[in-house]
């Protein structure tokens, strides 16, 4: 195996700054070595390199692909080229991470995972909020200490009535894939690790634009989900809510949990058979977004297992697409739909 992993970013745009957020993970992270980042924009190269010193800059992703000491390529660009560009940077024989979502479609998502595999290359996709402080206690709590019990109904709400910017491309549907593609692709990864290991059966959605006509993004957006295990979830993303609600509400076998913000309220019998106590259970209170690419990393180089795994990322996809393919068929749908679905979606 080799001692250092050479990274290049493809996209180093000023919005959020997500560019410069991964050459900065790359940068702290041992094993890995930042050298080279990529931007049609030659203003935002020029950026990248008084940020950056002793890198190369490109502002055409064939030359970058080109440069034989790159290893890694990390893809922050819009949703609807991840795929196009992922596949590109694996038949050029490099490692990918990718921004989430990891592709609008499932088809595009199924492409990447062969893409990859074809090229025995690596491919992942950064789910980074994993490592939230506050989803580490939720999770700490319901999967690692069971504290209530076998969970059998969640309801994860975020949103409120706000305005999507229509210059900015993340409101257009035709390049983000829509309103769920956000941060809808991070609520659905944590709520599919709530329930690790059961397949969903059907997703059921609802789509809504009633209010923000001047972008093509949905404005309410929600998802219901039905697990072999009988399990329910719903998932609501919303910017035309006039009221607010708890982010998490879940119900369990011999408990419960709301999100109070700040800290989680777990109702349950703790002490004794029958008699319920309430605890209050404090957001831990850092979030480890390093953990991303240390794993990378260590899998890269000491062959440990990866953290984010594609399949894992195409599920996300499947419901997404699901849910809108629900919406506008009027009922339910199976989640995997196809023998090949199931190749990909169960391996997590």
């Amino acid at each position: 195996m080799p001692e250092t992993i050479r990274c290049g970013v493809i996209g180093y745009g000023g919005a959020f700054n997500m560019g410069r957020a991964h050459a900065e993970y790359i940068v702290a992270t041992e094993g890995l070595e930042l050298i080279a980042i990529c931007d049609l924009d030659p203003t935002r190269t020029a950026a990248a390199a008084t940020d950056f010193e002793n890198i190369k800059t490109y502002n055409a992703i064939d030359e970058l692909l080109a440069n034989p000491d790159l290893d890694l390529a990390v893809i922050v660009l819009p949703h609807n080229i991840h795929a196009k560009i992922a596949i590109q940077c694996a038949q050029a024989g490099k490692h990918v991470v990718v921004e989430k979502p990891m592709s609008v479609t499932v088809d595009e998502a199924t492409a990447m995972i062969e893409a990859s595999r074809e090229a025995g290359k690596m491919l992942s996709v950064f789910h980074n909020r994993r490592q939230d402080g506050d989803y580490n206690t939720l999770r700490e709590i319901i999967v690692d200490k069971k504290l209530i019990g076998d969970v059998f109904k969640i309801e994860v709400f975020s949103g409120g009535f706000h305005e999507q910017n229509p210059k900015w491309w993340r409101s257009s549907k035709e390049i983000s894939g829509g309103y769920f593609y956000d941060w809808g692709a991070h609520f659905l990864d944590w709520l599919l690790g709530l329930v690790p290991g059961q397949k969903i059966e059907s997703v059921t959605g609802a789509f809504h634009k009633l209010v923000w006509h001047d972008v093509t993004n949905e404005d309410h957006v929600e998802a219901g989900l039905i697990f072999d295990s009988g399990a329910s979830a719903n998932i609501q993303m919303s910017s035309i809510a006039y009221a607010d609600k708890a982010r998490w509400w879940i119900l369990g076998t011999k408990g419960a949990v709301v999100d109070k913000g700040g800290y989680f309220e777990v109702t349950g019998d703790f002490q004794s058979e029958g008699e319920k106590a309430v605890l209050h259970v404090p957001y831990k209170s850092e979030s480890e977004w390093q953990t991303y690419y240390r794993n990378i990393s260590e899998h890269l180089l000491k062959g440990a297992d990866l953290m984010v795994k594609p399949e894992q990322a195409r599920r996300v996809i499947a419901v997404l697409e699901g849910a809108e393919k629900s919406s506008k068929a009027g009922h339910s749908l199976p989640i995997p739909t196809e023998e090949e679905d199931a190749k990909f979606v169960r391996q997590d």
